[in-house]
């Protein structure tokens, strides 16, 4: 059934601000953003979704929302994210959706398609691999030096005191963002003050977490990883085929940075759709 075009839905007693665009009658495309990002990191890809017939529907996550910005780290675990999601895709009024997520929204949407098969079509997972493919990962050099900046962030208020200044812009820089995107950063993460509710998924981490989350996924899932990034290596990518149970395809884009939604939209779009349609 059709529901009406979101602005906003509640869950857990939090509100998530929706973007929620597109044909009102098409199928339903849930994106998901990373860290430190939010609805916007989406803007270039939506276009070519709407042009292809799909509704898009891509929330402010928990800890970017001011109306989701629960304080303890235990607020930010696995379970609670994909109960967010899970939320919004009752809430479109749909069964199902087409589930897309980028950086911590790709493990989000990975561990949803795990443990909640019947509301996920299809999955479009990108830059971040199967979770349990990317612990594989964690006992290689090259990824252990890729991810120093995970054990940085358990700290307390430091790391939002180095991200709030140049440092941070140049860490994010150094990955492969924009002055365009690095802007938007400053006025939507930290001038907002999302920023420490941001690192709460960090944080959350090491929590326990429902077994569930790390199953194989049993829809058809494309993951889509690019040679230029920073924080992935290409281990994960080429571990993540062993954890899904259904059609599988890996798409690699040369020359690329971490940042795939910006940087390469049209392609990102077009895996998106064929995945979609694939079904």
């Amino acid at each position: 059934m059709m529901g009406p075009l979101l602005t906003s839905y509640t869950h857990d007693g939090l509100t998530f601000d929706v973007r929620d665009e597109g044909p009102a009658d098409g199928d339903v495309i849930v994106l998901l953003h990373g860290f430190p990002q939010t609805s916007t990191s989406w803007a270039t890809v939506v276009p070519h979704l709407h042009a292809a017939g799909f509704r898009t529907v891509a929330p402010d996550q928990r800890g970017y929302s001011p109306g989701a910005r629960p304080s303890g780290r235990h607020d930010y675990r696995l379970d609670q994210l994909v109960g967010d999601v899970v939320a919004l895709i009752e809430a479109t009024g749909h069964d199902a959706v087409h589930l897309v997520g980028h950086d911590w929204g790709g493990t989000v949407a990975w561990s949803t398609a795990a443990s909640r098969p019947e509301v996920v079509r299809t999955l479009t997972a990108v830059s971040v691999p199967h979770p349990r493919a990317m612990v594989q990962t964690f006992r290689t050099v090259r990824q252990l030096r890729k991810s120093w900046y995970m054990v940085a962030f358990q700290l307390p208020w430091l790391p939002e005191h180095v991200l709030s200044g140049r440092y941070g812009e140049s860490f994010l820089r150094a990955s492969g963002m924009t002055a365009e995107q690095i802007s938007r950063y400053r006025d939507e993460v930290v001038l907002t003050g999302a920023l420490p509710h941001a690192l709460g998924w960090y944080r959350a981490m090491l929590l326990p977490t429902p077994r569930g989350l790390g199953r194989r996924v049993s829809v058809p899932t494309t993951h889509v990883w690019s040679d230029g990034d920073t924080a992935i290596a290409r281990e994960g990518a080429e571990l993540t085929a062993s954890y899904v149970e259904a059609d599988y395809h890996l798409e690699v884009l040369e020359g690329v940075s971490h940042w795939i939604p910006e940087e390469a939209p049209e392609e990102l779009a077009a895996e998106i759709i064929r995945r979609a349609r694939s079904v």
